[in-house]
């Protein structure tokens, strides 16, 4: 070892470099890099990470705490029997969501991640104690819109977040926390509303519970590191190493505010417009975003949770059973993909998880037209959809909303991820109003899932292994 790093490595001093010019004059071989011992430890982001992953929680428990309490749900609010208004109930979330998300980019590039976290929090806990205090339709619909305007400006700032405060080692099994957490918060929800048609008014209970964790969140930010990459692009330089060395150690700084430094390189510091995501260098990266948060919803993942009841009710099994069943697949999935992200990497699980969505949606659509083959065929569309669950939740689930924020430049970043958040949930919208017959599910989405895999994987997605998000170019 050189001696001029032997002497950085044995001194215990650490000397912060307020400028961004300072920052820029040290390289990838300098001693302050080699000095850094390794790879930053993961215990120091972690508990960050996990209060970030809460507005994900609380949008998987959003998304399920009313399928088993909407009929109790009616009969107490007196709209028993009107499927239009028990189908705005549980939609009207759709609505709020993509209003929410539309304002998520400004305003976490206004008031920065934390800040965006707390406030998609409150409009979370005034729309759960909204929806357990009415007493009419009204009342539930503006709790539930409310519930909807958190639920998506939460998920976007959730992947900007992870992303930027995670070490590179460990941002792939940081970034399935996200997917993680969201089939946590459904597993919940279906627990929690198993007593609804035992115990009168349950379901108020259901709304109040999701207070819980919604508060936690915007009491635990208060304690959360900012994001280093926000702060520096506000000018914030110092405040940025404070954050870094509250994320890294002391020992990591240096190296990080360099590489943060060399990625801000021409750039004029100003914040873009959402007109400009849609011409020059922009529009390339932002036109992967959009396509694959469409695919991975043209998939049909919703329209096989919107099918299974129907599916597993065919074969004999019980309803809370399926949900149990469905919900397995998807948190094992999330859990592999979690151990696989920073080893295969995210083309590879990307890959992967189309094919198998593909081939498992081949199997539903020959158990669903091929009925002379007696119980075989019953089995083919069980076993097909439980699979399709489980692939899904390998890669095509988890990987777009990770991969995106590493592939943006700090500059467009938070605006980016709102746009291609805002299309997901525009395919959302469009998907639940579409009423198909389970034949033509089936085969148009058998269809779309192979596209998914030929436009997505192979075209669209290099690989990032062993590399940061501030030294990936465009």
């Amino acid at each position: 070892m050189p001696a001029h790093a032997a002497v950085v490595l044995k001194s215990s001093a650490y000397k912060r470099v307020p400028s961004r010019d300072a920052a820029m004059d040290l390289d990838v071989e300098t001693p302050a890099k080699m000095a850094d011992g390794g790879a930053p430890s993961w215990r120091m982001s972690l508990p960050h990470v996990c209060v970030a992953t809460l507005t994900s929680f609380l949008f998987g428990y959003h998304s399920g705490v009313v399928n088993e309490p909407l009929e109790s749900i009616s009969t107490d609010l007196g709209f028993a029997g009107n499927t239009l208004a028990e189908g705005l109930v549980v939609s009207i979330c759709l609505g709020g969501a993509f209003v929410g998300c539309l304002f998520s980019g400004s305003i976490a590039d206004g008031i920065g991640r934390r800040r965006a976290f707390q406030l998609s929090a409150l409009p979370m806990i005034i729309g759960a104690a909204v929806s357990a205090l009415t007493n009419s339709l009204e009342g539930m619909l503006l709790g539930r819109f409310l519930v909807g305007t958190g639920m998506g400006l939460g998920p976007p700032v959730a992947s900007l977040y992870i992303t930027e405060v995670s070490p590179p080692s460990v941002r792939g099994t940081y970034g399935s926390f996200v997917q993680i957490a969201t089939c946590l918060g459904i597993v919940v929800s279906l627990l929690i509303g198993t007593p609804v048609k035992d115990i009168d008014r349950w379901w108020r209970v259901c709304f109040w519970v999701a207070a819980v964790p919604a508060t936690l969140q915007a009491l635990g930010m208060e304690f959360c590191a900012e994001s280093p990459q926000w702060l520096y692009k506000c000018g914030r330089t110092t405040e940025a190493e404070i954050q870094f060395e509250k994320l890294l150690g002391p020992l990591h700084v240096k190296s990080a505010m360099a590489e943060l430094s060399r990625s801000e390189r021409g750039d004029d510091g100003e914040n873009v417009k959402y007109s400009e995501l849609f011409y020059g260098r922009n529009f390339n990266v932002v036109f992967i975003g959009t396509t694959l948060f469409a695919l991975q919803q043209l998939s049909g993942i919703n329209s096989v949770f919107y099918f299974s009841s129907t599916v597993f009710r065919s074969v004999g099994v019980p309803p809370n059973l399926a949900n149990i069943c469905m919900g397995i697949a998807n948190l094992s999935g999330s859990i592999v993909a979690m151990l696989l992200m920073d080893k295969l990497g995210r083309k590879v699980l990307l890959s992967g998880s189309f094919l198998g969505m593909a081939f498992a949606m081949g199997l539903q659509a020959v158990g669903a037209n091929r009925h002379h083959l007696g119980s075989a065929s019953v089995y083919l569309s069980v076993g097909g959809m439980l699979l399709f669950v489980l692939t899904f939740s390998l890669g095509a689930g988890p990987v777009p909303g990770l991969l995106l924020p590493e592939i943006f430049p700090n500059k467009i970043r938070a605006k980016a991820m709102a746009l291609c958040m805002s299309v997901h949930w525009f395919v959302v919208l469009a998907a639940s109003g579409a009423t198909w017959s389970t034949s033509s599910v089936h085969n148009v989405f058998l269809s779309l899932c192979g596209s998914s895999n030929i436009c997505a994987a192979p075209y669209f997605i290099s690989e990032f292994e062993a590399t940061t998000t501030y030294m990936i170019s465009i």
